[in-house]
């Protein structure tokens, strides 16, 4: 796709114009100027997309085909996104705004995704069962048939692959709605889709706003299941709208981690730790330790560590492999991060590290690192996502302390635990209320394991076997011997 050509929506293995002719702008977060312009579509395009990947399912073109045959598809398709790795990273930063090096990670790791449940297509196991009657009974594991798909805007790519990659594996049809923010890099994936040998209406992408195109794809009888990531508003908002239609619904929704650290460890590498997962992507990551709770005996020194380490992150042009942080998604989601920074000086805590004390690009929307401590827990700033580059230090004395101020939270994504104490380690993440937990790390999240939240944080299960599970369903099968 070139730049400054019309983006169209991807339905039926081809480009589409919108039903009503109407296109919305995508902003370059760096710059704050247009993008590109990229097809609005509304309810008919979504029945249109509906329809195609229906046809495509009722077919069999895909969901009949061996599951090996569907794997050596997807196996192409990993291949193709890794030659094209240099212009959809590109795409990625462009629109996001993430610095380079992660955007082409993410595009990387979205390939091995695919490589991943190429594998898995055909480990899909059912059971034989010894039941009373004289027969032979068994069970099958069969696709749901079509879904939806709503993707986020803070890592549309990886995420997009979290989604379609177990899905298509399973045989489904699929209909990816994209963020409005950066719908770029999956319509370019329905594209490649389409090349490497994906039927048509297998794959389809219906870019829009989620408030007109979401929730035509959630609310419609013709979407036997939907996956949504995204805050956690909106996925109540799902809820809703596919349950007078008994639509399978699973979400991934928002998080407020924390980051344990008790004494005993290596405060500095710690320190390096926190700054890293709490400000990756300017903050705008689900998984985020944006609060972070230290032991009191080193919570002095800790906090000196990590403003340390947090000041010393670059921030400027995303496309300079040399900055760790870029802008944030738009204006708007600026200035609403920005007054959460008002809001935690008002509530009393102590700002450490002043956004302001950084330089940063005049033009664009960025915005520099903000630390507070001394920070209690019925601080908005403490129990909202803020979802930016803001962060909480807070000091507990006892280990059950810990554990009650990591669950003191309507959240339960994931966090993080530091100790030397191999008992202690086992003790808090099994009692802290989170669907994924580290020890002594800050990685959370791998292709080949279970990730998704507890609470108000969602409900399924993205990656690993279990997310094949969510896309099909179990079918037994009863046959007489008399």
């Amino acid at each position: 796709m070139e730049q400054g050509k019309r983006w169209l929506a991807w339905i039926d293995g081809q480009e589409v114009a919108p039903a009503e002719s109407r296109f919305f702008k995508v902003e370059e977060p760096a710059t704050g100027t247009v993008l590109a312009e990229v097809a609005q579509c509304g309810p008919n395009d979504v029945k249109k997309a509906i329809a195609a990947a229906r046809r495509s399912f009722e077919e069999g073109r895909w969901s009949q085909q061996s599951a090996t045959a569907r794997g050596k598809v997807l196996l192409r398709l990993a291949q193709s996104i890794r030659d094209n790795v240099d212009m959809l990273a590109q795409w990625e930063t462009r629109q996001v705004g993430k610095p380079i090096r992660d955007s082409r990670d993410e595009v990387l790791t979205a390939a091995d995704c695919f490589e991943y449940y190429a594998g898995a297509a055909n480990k899909l196991y059912g059971h034989t069962i010894p039941v009373s009657a004289a027969g032979f009974d068994y069970t099958l594991r069969v696709p749901v048939g079509v879904v939806g798909l709503i993707v986020p805007w803070n890592f549309p790519f990886l995420i997009t692959a979290w989604k379609v990659a177990p899905a298509l594996a399973a045989g489904n049809s699929v209909i990816v709605k994209p963020a409005s923010y950066t719908p770029l890099t999956a319509l370019v994936l329905g594209r490649l889709g389409t090349e490497v040998g994906l039927p048509d209406g297998v794959l389809n992408i219906v870019p829009g706003p989620g408030r007109e195109t979401g929730e035509a794809l959630a609310a419609d009888p013709g979407v036997d299941k939907v996956a949504f990531t995204g805050e956690t508003t909106t996925g109540s908002r799902i809820l809703q709208l596919a349950a007078p239609n008994i639509t399978r619904v699973s979400l991934e929704l928002g998080g407020k981690s924390p980051t344990i650290v008790f004494d005993g460890v290596d405060l500095d590498h710690v320190a390096y730790l926190a700054a890293q997962s709490a400000y990756a992507n300017s903050g705008q990551d689900c998984c985020a330790r944006s609060r972070i709770m230290v032991q009191q005996s080193i919570y002095e020194k800790f906090v000196e560590h990590y403003v340390k380490h947090v000041q010393q992150l670059s921030i400027g042009d995303p496309l300079n492999p040399e900055n760790a942080m870029g802008p944030l998604v738009s204006a708007s989601h600026r200035n609403r991060v920005a007054g959460y920074v008002e809001r935690g000086l008002a509530e009393g805590a102590e700002l450490v590290l002043d956004p302001r004390s950084k330089e940063v690009p005049a033009q664009g929307f960025y915005l520099a690192p903000a630390i507070f401590a001394q920070a209690r827990s019925d601080m908005s700033i403490v129990r909202e996502e803020i979802f930016g580059p803001v962060t909480t230090v807070q000091a507990f004395d006892s280990e059950q302390e810990a554990i009650t101020m990591a669950n003191d939270t309507t959240y339960g994504l994931s966090g993080s635990v530091f100790t030397r104490d191999v008992g202690q380690a086992l003790r808090v993440a099994n009692q802290v209320r989170a669907g994924v937990m580290s020890v002594n790390t800050i990685r959370s999240v791998h292709l080949e394991a279970p990730f998704g939240g507890f609470k108000q944080s969602g409900m399924g299960r993205e990656l690993g076997m279990e997310a094949l599970e969510m896309y099909t369903e179990v079918k037994n099968v009863f046959i007489s011997m008399e």
